[in-house]
């Protein structure tokens, strides 16, 4: 790519390049990648095909106000993107909540939790969270990302390792690269993989860590918990789960994973978010009393951060009440996750997972210029969905990561199940067929894009 030529002429063809050709480039103008990428987004925008950033004029509710920028008209769409998974985001009781906390406390604290940041609202999240998921105590800090990154970093210091599974979120892979301990990989899922890491790497290291995810949000599927827990007490290692997007939705009563595997207590630390089922925004993390001690003097995304807003900690207070009172919630959420399953998986789609494990639905189409292509289509047919390309995933693995809500009605899922047939007709897709043998040469280059992978 002849950078100074682009530049000259204002243009790139956004069709033959993904974000991952951006993220460095050799030049003694340290802009000039940033130049290269927008010339990029330019493109993606002038052919119609950038469907992100898609301004919102109203709540996430199964249907939304959503203002085109292309065509200047705010219309209403079905969304099919949100992490809103109970709705509770909108709930009458959380709302209600939030609006009292403003009023008695402001709309913000100003400060960080360790100085004028905490109240006893605080304190009683804290207090709820850590009960929720079955441990001692619990921090809050103000986003998800941040908890996995103060939690890794606070931990995991030089000549300790962390084990990850190589599509864990971002958020703990940058956990990894700022605690100044080092990083193994496994493949994603295969506990015989990880069996073979840590007997090869764990006694070359101090303290050892597995940080998996709960449900990994780009396959929506559900990391095999009790072989991580058995296989951590053989090396002697700790455990970490992020609960991001089981929490609220797996187990009997929305515990998340552990409640799913029945494995209450068996996790060391586990990491959570407000911010989807529990409809609100900020992050914790919880353990033994000793272990969030310490992360409150030593995670610095906790220390050097502005404390959640009161409004965001009582409305997650209430959401939790209302995951323990309104167990409707959950079940409409399940229906609805078997109903689009089953119904995508009949119109010939690839479909991830093959079994609905949560409420992420992925439908993976591959070529990432007809994945392009079909979010516009499916942006014109009223549909707000998430297209997720390479580097987010492997290359030629483009997808579609439709975020299922109790909210959603019968009438929102058939018109999105309409709107896919009809797209899989007009761009001619063949019906998947599960590949039983995969080139080598396909195999080895999505190794190799593991590694652009982590560096996001």
């Amino acid at each position: 790519m002849d950078a100074r030529a682009i530049l000259a002429q204002g243009w790139l063809d956004s069709e033959e390049h993904t974000l991952a050709d951006f993220l460095e480039y050799p030049d003694s103008d340290l802009f000039t990648k940033a130049k290269l990428s927008y010339l990029y987004i330019q493109d993606m925008k002038r052919k119609g095909v950038y469907q992100y950033q898609r301004p919102l004029m109203s709540a996430c509710e199964n249907r939304v106000l959503m203002y085109d920028e292309q065509t200047g008209w705010t219309r209403e769409m079905i969304m099919m993107a949100s992490n809103n998974y109970l709705g509770l985001a909108t709930h009458p009781k959380v709302m209600q909540a939030a609006l009292q906390a403003t009023r008695d406390y402001g709309t913000g604290l100003c400060g960080s939790p360790m100085l004028s940041g905490t109240t006893r609202l605080t304190r009683q999240l804290e207090e709820k969270l850590a009960a929720f998921v079955g441990c001692e105590d619990a921090i809050l800090f103000p986003t998800g990302y941040a908890a996995n990154v103060g939690a890794i970093s606070a931990l995991v210091r030089q000549k300790d390792v962390v084990f990850i599974d190589k599509i864990d979120h971002a958020s703990i892979i940058d956990g990894c690269h700022l605690s100044h301990g080092d990083m193994r990989l496994f493949k994603h899922n295969d506990i015989e993989h990880l069996s073979g890491q840590l007997q090869k790497y764990a006694p070359q290291f101090n303290g050892k860590l597995i940080a998996v995810d709960g449900v990994f949000s780009m396959d929506g599927d559900i990391t095999p918990l009790p072989d991580v827990v058995a296989l951590a007490a053989q090396h002697g290692a700790r455990v970490m789960i992020d609960e991001a997007h089981a929490l609220g939705v797996l187990g009997k009563s929305g515990r998340g994973t552990l409640e799913h595997f029945g494995l209450d207590g068996k996790v060391d630390v586990v990491v959570g978010t407000c911010s989807k089922a529990l409809g609100s925004k900020g992050g914790f993390a919880a353990s033994t009393k000793e272990v969030v001690n310490h992360l409150r003097y030593y995670a610095r995304s906790y220390m050097f951060s502005t404390a959640s807003a009161p409004s965001l900690v009582a409305s997650t207070l209430a959401a939790l009440e209302v995951i323990e009172q309104e167990p409707q919630w959950r079940q409409r959420l399940w229906e609805n996750i078997r109903y689009l399953h089953r119904y995508l998986k009949a119109l010939g789609f690839h479909v991830i997972p093959e079994q609905p494990e949560s409420a992420v639905i992925i439908v993976e189409i591959g070529d990432e210029v007809k994945l392009r292509q079909m979010s516009k289509y499916l942006h014109n047919a009223g549909i707000y969905t998430n297209a997720v390309p390479f580097p987010a995933v492997p290359r030629n693995r483009g997808r579609f990561r439709l975020s299922v809500m109790a909210t959603h009605t019968r009438q929102d899922l058939d018109e999105t199940l309409d709107a896919f047939a009809k797209m899989r007709t007009k761009f001619d897709l063949a019906p998947y067929r599960p590949v039983l043998v995969q080139d080598i040469r396909i195999r080895a280059r999505q190794v190799r894009d593991a590694l652009v992978l982590a560096a996001f």
